[in-house]
């Protein structure tokens, strides 16, 4: 593992960690646009500029402190509203509204991914921007791909969550919902007993190993901002 200084982080990590949060929340509402809902739209939140979607605890805060501690960074953005009395059909599409943004830190890994393997390449020809290429690929695949596991657990509010809300029968999907208030404190518990890296990481470690075999990325690259 390689030590980096503070600066050197804030460099390697700020660029894919706004991409990740930003477009995770613009998917979500143009899913939504798409479907009939355009509150997001009207609101000016259908945009890339970061400066619309910035939270100041989980786009700066929470980052920040995670980089002076050191491991994995990772962070959120303000919800992009949608009114999904809006859609045409509300509960089967809320779906779809959900997927959208763990989709779009799928498709942002893979071309992390890309980036990485094209840092990695020059690199081992001695070109200067290969390695700053490399790291800065590694730390989008990492932020995109913890964003889409830890958004897929089936916790309202998190769009794993809706995704089982909208999918339940009736009274179920009731049921689960009321839980929405609460999601956030569970996965603090989770968080503070251990459980959710146990949760997390084997889903993480299964996508990491993906994206390096299909790029044919050393595995071992992951560790090299960790």
């Amino acid at each position: 593992m390689l030590e980096f200084s503070l600066v050197q982080k804030i460099i390697i990590w700020a660029i894919p960690v706004l991409f990740a949060i930003t477009v995770h929340e613009v998917a979500h509402g143009w899913v939504a646009l798409k479907l009939g809902d355009r509150t997001a739209q009207m609101m000016g939140r259908l945009t890339l500029n970061p400066i619309k979607h910035v939270d100041p605890i989980g786009t700066l805060l929470v980052p920040g402190v995670l980089l002076l501690l050191g491991g994995i960074v990772f962070g959120w953005a303000k919800p992009v509203p949608v009114t999904f009395q809006n859609l045409r059909k509300p509960k089967a599409h809320m779906a779809w509204v959900a997927l959208a943004g763990p989709t779009a830190n799928l498709i942002m890994a893979v071309f992390w991914a890309l980036i990485a393997k094209l840092g990695l390449v020059l690199a081992q020809s001695a070109n200067v921007i290969g390695e700053p290429m490399m790291f800065m690929g590694v730390a989008g695949i990492l932020i995109n791909a913890m964003l889409m596991m830890l958004n897929l657990l089936p916790l309202p509010p998190l769009d794993g969550g809706r995704v089982l809300v909208s999918v339940l029968p009736g009274p179920l999907s009731w049921q689960v919902s009321r839980l929405e208030p609460y999601g956030f404190f569970i996965l603090l518990g989770l968080l503070f007993f251990g459980l959710l890296g146990l949760i997390l990481w084997p889903l993480v470690g299964g996508l990491l190993n993906t994206l390096a075999w299909l790029f044919d990325l050393p595995p071992q690259i992951f560790n090299t901002i960790l």
